[in-house]
């Protein structure tokens, strides 16, 4: 299979790679190349919210895009890890098919075939009672938040309007007036108030933080695992220990969201399970939906779940039945455990491989599992210059908060493949010195 800089029309299904050697001269004239041949973006009608690198995708399959002039390019992103099963994955696309053309969406007024079997194999994943089903990773962090001030109100006995959720720097939970109300990016949340109150900030990975913060009013805990938006940060190994201890210590529900971090990215079935915590809600999304269609989830025990009543919450498309009925097929997939040893196993290869060009270009790596989060050399380039020469030698990825450049390809991902895009970053690193 050739590299997607040589311009060749890709086949269906890749088996093979060729890794030249490649001088600085040979790439500086690819580079030339491929922007001679990248479509030129044409005066768009979409509102400017977006500022994609340019790639005009037209097709996938497995872990290759392949844009319409049939230039192919290894996905190093995974859609934020909804692609964690691949591109085109035949089992998912198999259970689509097959509800498709069964029935898609039904109103909530009433059940369906799937809803059941769809809830049943997500709690015994999680090892909860109940789940609630919604559509986008938002949506869902919305849920919660509502779950967590009606458990404090009805449960705990917090006073009415006083429930306070805390939440820690550099978090990403969604885009919602809500979520963004409790950012400290900048560019998340200048211009978007007045914000919903109620939330109080801590640093991340400061459990003595956190403990402080808590008062009687405090209804819950949100934090993700691991922060994926801020450049893959993982936090010390007893962080998360000494959050659930605090949080059943004091009353407080500690809400996780694993909404890139879970279902199997990380290497574990979630984040979590690294250092043997389980929160009393999951938040998840993403993956879940075999990235087909949106699917997220809230997922707890029935104690904090049993608060909702009929009213209180939905959705029109939550739990439709195309999407549970993917769901359901996702979740056969991670009970084989086969995806989960996947990204322990090539997630080390990835951390071997990157861990040499520190010093070379990057001045720190961080993985977890087949997650990587580099930080480029600022004096070098920044993260958006290194993903525009990647996508200039067919591997496409993305950079966050300036310098920083994640990576998280589909756990599909052969040896090779993973090899040989590492070997473009390392390329683009040397041409940039």
């Amino acid at each position: 299979m050739e590299p997607a800089r040589t311009r060749t029309r890709a086949s269906a299904t890749p088996d093979t790679f060729h890794t030249p050697t490649r001088s600085k001269q040979t790439f500086k004239e690819d580079i030339v190349h491929a922007e001679t041949t990248v479509p030129q973006r044409r005066v768009s009608r979409l509102a400017n919210n977006y500022a994609p690198l340019p790639v005009r995708a037209e097709s996938a399959r497995g872990v290759w895009v392949t844009d319409a002039s049939g230039s192919r390019f290894l996905d190093m992103l995974s859609a934020y890890s909804a692609m964690n099963f691949g591109h085109g994955n035949p089992t998912l696309l198999a259970a689509a098919h097959d509800q498709l053309a069964a029935m898609t969406l039904i109103s909530r007024a009433y059940d369906h075939t799937e809803m059941e079997r769809y809830a049943a194999a997500l709690c015994d994943l999680a090892g909860k009672d109940m789940m609630v089903p919604m559509n986008t990773g938002g949506e869902a962090v919305e849920t919660a938040i509502k779950v967590a001030r009606k458990w404090a109100y009805e449960v705990k006995g917090v006073r009415e309007n006083r429930a306070e959720i805390i939440v820690a720097s550099g978090n990403f939970h969604g885009r919602t007036t809500t979520v963004v109300g409790f950012s400290d990016d900048p560019d998340a949340r200048n211009g978007f108030g007045p914000f919903t109150p109620g939330f109080v900030t801590v640093p991340y990975n400061d459990a003595a933080a956190l403990e402080a913060a808590i008062t009687p009013d405090t209804a819950a805990v949100l934090l993700e695992p691991v922060q994926g938006e801020a450049g893959v940060i993982i936090p010390d190994a007893g962080y998360l220990p000494a959050v659930r201890r605090i949080c059943d210590e004091r009353g407080v529900l500690f809400l996780a969201d694993e909404i890139q971090s879970g279902l199997g990215r990380t290497g574990e079935t979630f984040a979590c399970d690294h250092v043997g915590v389980t929160p009393d809600v999951y938040i998840l999304g993403k993956a879940l939906g075999g990235g087909i269609v949106p699917a997220s989830a809230v997922v707890a025990d029935s104690d904090i779940l049993g608060v909702l009543r009929p009213g209180q919450h939905g959705s029109t498309f939550g739990g439709n039945p195309l999407a549970c009925r993917i769901g359901t097929a996702v979740v056969d997939l991670l009970r084989t455990g086969e995806y989960q040893e996947r990204a322990r196993t090539l997630g080390a290869r990835l951390r071997d491989e990157l861990t040499p060009l520190v010093g070379q270009g990057l001045v720190s790596v961080r993985t977890i599992g087949l997650w990587a989060g580099i930080d480029v050399d600022p004096a070098l380039a920044t993260g958006r210059t290194v993903c525009e020469e990647l996508a200039r030698r067919g591997v496409l990825a993305k950079d966050t908060h300036g310098s920083t450049v994640r990576l998280s390809p589909p756990l599909v991902i052969e040896p090779s493949e993973l090899s040989w895009g590492v070997a473009q970053l390392a390329d683009v690193l040397r041409a940039l010195a």
